[in-house]
């Protein structure tokens, strides 16, 4: 193969695309990081966590996540796909009327918006939802 202008500019795409989807997993084991970091490394179960969020969002600079976490005293929602990804936290006092909070957030491109509670017994519990961006929010 002779190596032209051409020839270069297609094998360094190729290898930019290619070190594009190494990058994603690195992502994901950061907020799999920042979510041990809350919980401690302790077991996380389901129940009355859930999260609101498009299926499709046009524009990843502002796509609204809201969640209702009835008994919980902190909630943290995560993208494990953008390079920062805590993107929220919520915390709760015993007078609080409603455990709910809505907020809009920026996604990198499409990916897993991850909500952690920890309840009022200590435990913790955890939903997602996945979020396909059609424009990236992050530089993306």
């Amino acid at each position: 193969m002779k190596l032209t202008r051409r020839n270069m500019i297609a094998i360094s795409s190729g290898a930019a695309v290619v070190a594009s989807f190494g990058a994603m997993p690195a992502f994901a084991s950061l907020a799999d990081d920042a979510i041990a970091e809350i919980t401690g490394g302790a077991e996380m179960g389901e129940g009355a966590l859930t999260i609101t969020a498009p299926e499709i969002a046009e524009n990843g600079n502002t796509v609204p996540i809201s969640f209702d976490a009835p008994g919980a005293v902190m909630v943290a929602l995560f993208a494990d796909g953008n390079p920062t990804p805590k993107v929220a936290s919520f915390k709760f006092g015993k007078l609080s009327p409603s455990h709910s909070a809505s907020t809009r957030i920026r996604l990198a491109g499409t990916q897993n918006v991850v909500a952690v509670a920890q309840m009022e017994d200590g435990s913790f519990q955890k939903t997602q939802a996945n979020i396909k961006v059609t424009i990236g929010g992050c530089g993306g």
